[in-house]
């Protein structure tokens, strides 16, 4: 059996990417653009896709491809409807970023609460050079012992933001949902949640029914002092939205490590501000080189799974 596998952006992984055992053919692009995927895919029974899309247009050309194996949890780059239709597996990562997104999440919301890049960018001016004392107090420092950590996603990520705001002595309360998890924990509907919330952090996937979740009004309703954390999709939130909301302070800050259009190369409303209440980060918050080896190990073993006969993680 003749076993074509195509990496076409294998530069988006920096790990060992080991061989599926299965392959026949295997090849590596670094990256590849739009017009250049058909002609890359031709003939190629899987193929492995970070952030390139492959949508029905794309697809249709591909009469060969069988498995489409997505190095990453989110494959809202993939038609999944039109590889159902059509007998394509699509398989994700699961599971991989357990402790980096978390990890990455508090950093954020750490920096945030004590106003860490405030009081640094003063030291850098020799503010603290000039004090009358030991220390000045030029910008608020909240605790996160006592605060409410508003979780919108109840997956493995949520579950873990809520066991390490706990050690800190937060309240984690999830968005309410039918298909809850736990047992013993508190969930809220959307308002009650955004209005009692000190934190709210976003661990839920782009869909449609997501897209946009947190605008306008959502941000009016939140407290003033309260920060917005998304380490998931940037289409959840209403970017103009928030730039406003951190303009004319209807919110205390925001700490964002993804964007609705990565990279952004047409620029980006929140770009655009110099805040010190608003911390970016260039979608890294899954990249440790922990995870990173584990994601790939698991890419493969995707593959390896499904050509025995025996898929694993399948989403379509």
């Amino acid at each position: 059996m003749t076993l074509r596998v195509v990496f076409l952006d294998r530069a988006s992984i920096i790990a060992n990417v080991r061989r599926p055992r299965a392959a026949t053919d295997y090849l590596e692009y670094p990256r590849s653009d739009a017009g250049e995927v058909v002609e890359r895919l031709r003939g190629a029974s899987v193929a492995i896709t970070n952030k390139v899309p492959l949508r029905a247009e794309v697809l249709r050309e591909l009469p060969e491809l069988r498995l489409i194996a997505v190095a990453a949890t989110g494959y809202d780059v993939i038609d999944t409807a039109w590889c159902r239709a059509h007998g394509v597996a699509v398989a994700n990562i699961r599971d991989y970023a357990v402790h980096t997104v978390p990890e990455h999440a508090f950093a954020l919301i750490l920096a945030l609460r004590r106003n860490l890049i405030a009081y640094r960018a003063d030291v850098e001016r020799g503010v603290w050079n000039r004090s009358e004392q030991f220390c000045f107090f030029d910008h608020p420092i909240l605790d996160l012992h006592g605060a409410q950590l508003g979780i919108i996603g109840e997956g493995v990520l949520g579950r873990a933001m809520a066991a390490i705001g706990t050690a800190f002595g937060m309240q984690p309360v999830f968005l309410d949902h039918p298909q809850r998890v736990g047992e013993d924990l508190e969930y809220q509907p959307l308002p009650r949640l955004l209005a009692g919330s000190d934190v709210v952090t976003l661990h839920c996937p782009l869909l449609p029914g997501t897209r946009n979740l947190i605008g306008e009004a959502q941000l009016r309703a939140m407290k003033r002092t309260a920060i917005l954390i998304n380490t998931a999709r940037g289409g959840l939130v209403d970017e103009a939205a928030l730039a406003r909301a951190l303009q004319e302070g209807w919110i205390g800050g925001a700490g964002f490590d993804v964007l609705t259009v990565e990279p952004p190369r047409a620029g980006n409303p929140l770009l655009e501000l110099r805040l010190p209440n608003l911390i970016i980060t260039p979608h890294i918050a899954w990249a440790s080189q922990g995870a990173m080896q584990f994601l790939a190990d698991q890419l493969i073993d995707n593959i390896d799974a499904w050509a025995a006969g025996t898929p694993q993680n399948l989403v379509a």
